[in-house]
């Protein structure tokens, strides 16, 4: 068949996303190991027509080897890795899976406050340990009654609003690019970051990293927490700034912090944010539950596919430009 469209998938791709792929002759693929060396990587840019990209980078130097593509398809929602005015200079359509992980990112921040709270590792250990005369030593706490600052009021920030207002918190959201009356009809409280970080007894960030967003919480920040308030990360590492952070929990003023990202991932084992038994880690696994994983493989696949049969879909292109 003349003029078929090659196509670069991640090896991560699921089930759910070959699937629509199967009568699909018009489309060749090539599958590619996102822990592949660079230059084998770079090696498949030239002549694909789209790429479903999951960990890897799709930089400058991605762009410059670029020379057929017409759409990069994130398995995933986050895009701080892609040169997305490269792509747009270029006509190359980014787009991201929408809300296919934002209900597991969200229920995964709530796990995180739920492990601060109770204590859950440090319990473990007890029960472990055979101790339980130190189980009455720093009591647990509830999250009933405490107020939440949620920052970023998108797919994900919303998601964790609604269920922490189900839990009788009280829930303010820091967006300066949300309506406030959105905010307020979810049953929320608009805030500035200011106003909320000194309300907050817990934290926890939903917004994209970019220049505004870098080290957004840092120890000015910190210090206008509650003392004892726990700070919630599973957006992008860097937006919270890590030794602001480290330093805030060692002199006492913060409680705990429970983070899925990281500024270096994979973190470095010596990480001083992983000697504080009072962090909580993830290895950027919040998104990545068996179910999102297909549901985000199904969508990047129909997004690269929309694409290729001329229309694509809208709601999930970033640079809207590039459809004119």
């Amino acid at each position: 068949m003349t003029n078929r469209k090659r196509l670069l998938i991640a090896k991560s791709v699921t089930a759910a996303g070959w699937a629509l792929l199967e009568n699909r002759p018009d489309i060749e693929t090539v599958t590619y190991d996102s822990a592949m060396p660079e230059d084998a990587y770079r090696a498949l840019i030239p002549g694909a027509h789209g790429i479903a990209l999951y960990t890897r980078p799709f930089g400058p130097g991605e762009l410059a080897l670029a020379d057929a593509m017409t759409v990069i398809g994130r398995v995933g929602v986050g895009y701080d890795l892609v040169d997305v005015p490269g792509c747009t200079a270029r006509g190359i359509l980014l787009m991201t899976t929408g809300t296919a992980n934002s209900v597991s990112v969200a229920e995964h921040a709530l796990s995180l406050m739920f492990d601060l709270a109770r204590r859950t590792a440090e319990f473990d250990a007890i029960v472990r340990q055979g101790d339980w005369s130190q189980r009455l030593v720093s009591p647990p706490l509830d999250l009933y009654g405490r107020t939440l600052l949620v920052v970023g009021f998108g797919r994900i920030g919303s998601r964790i609003a609604a269920r922490c207002r189900a839990l009788e918190m009280t829930v303010l959201v820091s967006d300066p690019y949300v309506d406030a009356a959105r905010i307020r009809d979810a049953g929320c409280e608009p805030v500035s970051l200011a106003a909320g970080l000194a309300r907050a007894d817990v934290v926890t960030v939903h917004c994209p990293r970019n220049a505004e967003t870098t080290a957004m919480i840092g120890a000015a920040q910190l210090a206008r927490l509650k003392s004892g308030a726990f700070v919630i990360n599973t957006a992008r590492g860097g937006i919270v700034d890590e030794a602001a952070l480290h330093a805030a929990l060692v002199s006492g003023h913060l409680g705990g912090a429970g983070l899925d990202v990281f500024v270096d991932e994979p973190v470095p084992a010596d990480h001083p944010l992983l000697d504080l038994p009072n962090v909580v880690v993830a290895p950027h696994m919040a998104g990545n539950t068996a179910e999102a994983l297909d549901r985000m493989s199904r969508t990047a696949i129909a997004n690269i596919l929309s694409v290729f049969d001329g229309a694509p879909n809208r709601d999930n292109v970033i640079n809207k430009e590039v459809l004119g």
